[in-house]
């Protein structure tokens, strides 16, 4: 009996490591897991919006920072100048306007004095018109009774000379018609040219606006010469130093968002066929092995780069050599979303870990 306790014994361990082995790999292989993780997270490039000389920098490299905080500050004297002079001709603008509100005005009034011109020259004209006609009926009557010798040869002539002068009048008042005529044409095109000049009146004028324009762009560019922190982080990699030269719109320093880490996690694509978005996800830092973190499947990529194929020496098509009896899986990344990470565990951008995915759960 005894020799047989030592077999079942021993056959008793061996089935039971069998047990776990398979319950093990069942796990593996409905829980893919990989340890080709890592930690990422939204690195911001600072990039100064102007160009010039650094005059401060309070920050140090790996400094924590708050949104709004001076990263650093570059010379403003420059902007300062650009804005004195942009408010200035601000002014001189509107004094400008000013005065071409004034040619408005008056080429306006010289039209209103022409075309009143017209009236009165108009209304004398009718005024003439009665005079001559009454003019020449007594010509005409005085005519009549020369040879009955009811008048005199001079009263003849007067009549005539009046009816003749009426004439001359009224021939007068046409020729002050036509140059009172031309006047409002001239007028009116000082009017128009003088208003073309102006534009709008006020605020909406075009030549006002752009002088403000110009104050804001001036007022906007001291404004940039301070950099600020767009989101609470770490700066990284820092190797501004005072007096360094920053150039507008090229990066100046790197900034690691803290509210937006994440974890990626390269898994066999072999692995990937049951996962799904929203899969619960546990995450083991290799600098934190004794805190997994909990999470869970964002998003699964639907890409990787291929190597083979691409251009190489002479514009020829570079192709790996690979063995045919040997097909070797990619990594497809996986992005998993942290529901809670400790105070006590701080992640870093680029830090490796392991992911574990548990297939068929959803938060």
């Amino acid at each position: 009996m005894e020799k047989y306790k030592k077999y079942i014994l021993t056959g008793s361990v061996v089935l039971v490591a069998i047990i776990l082995v398979f319950i093990k790999y069942w796990d593996y292989v409905v829980n893919p897991w990989t340890r080709d993780g890592q930690v990422r997270a939204e690195v911001i490039q600072i990039t100064p919006r102007v160009s010039g000389p650094i005059v401060n920098l309070p920050i140090k490299d790996n400094q924590f920072v708050k949104a709004g905080d001076i990263l650093f500050e570059i010379d403003p004297r420059t902007y300062e100048a650009s804005l004195a002079q942009a408010k200035a001709q601000l002014d001189e603008t509107g004094n400008d306007v000013g005065a071409l509100e004034k040619e408005v005005e008056s080429a306006k009034a010289a039209v209103d004095v022409s075309r009143a011109n017209i009236q009165q020259v108009e209304s004398s004209m009718k005024e003439l018109d009665s005079e001559i006609a009454t003019n020449k009926a007594e010509y005409e009557r005085q005519k009549i009774l020369l040879p009955k010798g009811s008048t005199s040869q001079k009263a003849v002539d007067q009549a005539q000379t009046s009816y003749e002068v009426s004439i001359e009048q009224k021939r007068g008042a046409e020729a002050q018609l036509r140059q009172a005529q031309a006047s409002v044409r001239e007028s009116e095109a000082a009017l128009a040219k003088a208003r073309a000049s102006l534009g709008q009146l006020g605020e909406n004028n075009a030549q006002i606006r752009a002088s403000i324009a110009a104050v804001r762009t001036a007022e906007l560019n001291l404004e940039f010469t301070k950099v600020k922190a767009p989101v609470d982080g770490y700066i990284t990699n820092l190797n501004l130093r005072l007096g360094s030269q920053t150039v507008a719109n090229q990066a100046a320093l790197a900034l690691v968002d803290i509210n937006s880490y994440w974890i990626v996690g390269f898994f066999r694509e072999t692995l990937i066929g049951d996962m799904e978005s929203g899969n619960q996800a546990i995450v083991t830092l290799m600098s934190y092995s004794d805190t997994p973190l909990h999470g869970y499947i964002e998003s699964i990529g639907w890409g990787i780069s291929q190597q083979d194929g691409s251009t190489g020496f002479e514009l020829l098509p570079e192709v790996s050599p690979t063995f045919e009896w040997i097909r070797l899986a990619q990594r497809v990344p996986v992005r998993v979303h942290l529901t809670d990470v400790p105070e006590h565990i701080k992640l870093r951008v680029g830090t490796t870990c392991s992911v574990l995915v548990k297939t068929g759960t959803s938060n």
